[in-house]
């Protein structure tokens, strides 16, 4: 997962660990953001509050929509959590 596309700013301390360890934090952390990203686990905690018609938009309508450029007015992204 080193060819991963993203910029990190990660602080260490460097007189704690060694420049091997550092790599394999940094390692971890991408193969954890690559769970997280995940499309599936957004969507399992994601929902659409779509208030202009009332509606809680979960599963594979959320899906959909999480492929348009834009939503509509009042048409809002809450995480579940």
């Amino acid at each position: 997962m080193n060819n991963s596309n993203r910029d990190l700013l990660v602080m260490f301390n460097h007189d704690l660990m060694t420049p091997r360890a550092i790599e394999q934090e940094v390692e971890l952390l991408h193969e954890l953001l690559y769970e997280v990203e995940c499309l599936d686990n957004v969507i399992a905690a994601h929902e659409l509050i779509d208030v202009n018609k009332y509606k809680l938009v979960t599963g594979n309508t959320l899906r959909i929509n999480f492929n348009r450029k834009e939503l509509p007015s009042f048409v809002f992204l809450n995480c579940k959590n």
